[in-house]
């Protein structure tokens, strides 16, 4: 066995789209790949080998019973556990049908519901077992993966910003859309991780990175509201990708309420 940190890669309810942004990195896939043992990485490789794991990482919200179950073993078996993307930090799109009866979508979607074994949520798995460090995106960033998976490995804490998508608006010379243009934007309480890409095409943020420190939600939804925003629109932005992280799900059902 090689003397290497071995890290394992874990899928759960998700879309895949995290753990390509691992492929995606290339160049620095390949210097990873070099200081590390990949000893379970469905998506890259048949060549699995069981734990104990140095660094484990885990795409994907907790739906279904078996999930839970096996959660609990990936624990068990890794040292540093890390949840990637919107699913594992946030329960994903999917957690949409948390504010829903599963069972209707169930019998909508399969002839025989009866057979379908599924938890009445999606939950982040942060809800299930204990995370080491949460990273967040709709996908993530790759070269914060990068930095992640490097700072676990020698022992530090990952330079992860926790400021908010409108800094990153800044250092990039982007006029505030809301600002000079009325445009919704979700900027002020979403944490920086994309390099303000939506209002850099004069679109309003969507939110993808998840709440920032320390939100704010009532203050900027109120001011939605001001410009205009029907509490509808104002519920169905926070209700997206990271629809079910606690400052958004609290904000959005506040708002719910009182319609």
């Amino acid at each position: 066995m090689s003397d290497k940190p071995r890290l394992a890669v874990f899928k759960f309810a998700s879309c895949d789209g995290c753990q390509l942004s691992l492929l995606d990195a290339e160049d620095h896939l390949l210097a990873v790949a070099e200081a590390v043992e990949i000893a379970n990485f469905a998506e890259a490789s048949r060549d699995i080998t069981p734990g104990p794991y140095d660094v484990s990482l885990v795409e994907g919200s907790i739906t279904t019973p078996h999930d839970a179950e096996r959660i609990r073993e990936v624990r068990r078996d890794s040292k540093f556990l890390v949840t990637i993307g919107a699913c594992a930090t946030a329960g994903g799109i999917q957690a949409l049908r948390n504010w829903k009866d599963v069972r209707d979508f169930t019998s909508y979607v399969y002839a025989n519901p009866q057979y379908i074994e599924t938890l009445s949520t999606s939950t982040p798995v942060k809800n299930h077992v204990e995370v080491d460090f949460e990273l967040r995106g709709c996908p993530i960033s790759k070269e914060q993966l990068i930095e992640v998976v490097s700072a676990l490995l020698h022992g530090r804490r990952p330079n992860i910003p926790s400021f908010s998508v409108c800094v990153e608006c800044k250092r990039r010379g982007t006029p505030c859309v809301m600002v000079a243009q009325g445009i919704p934007c979700l900027g002020p309480i979403t944490q920086a991780g994309c390099n303000g890409l939506c209002p850099a095409y004069e679109r309003g943020c969507f939110g993808c990175f998840g709440p920032m420190e320390s939100v704010n939600a009532a203050s900027l939804t109120g001011k939605w509201m001001e410009m205009g925003v029907k509490s509808s629109d104002v519920v169905r932005a926070l209700r997206t990708y990271n629809a079910y992280a606690e400052p958004f799900r609290e904000a959005s059902d506040a708002i719910a309420a009182t319609e």
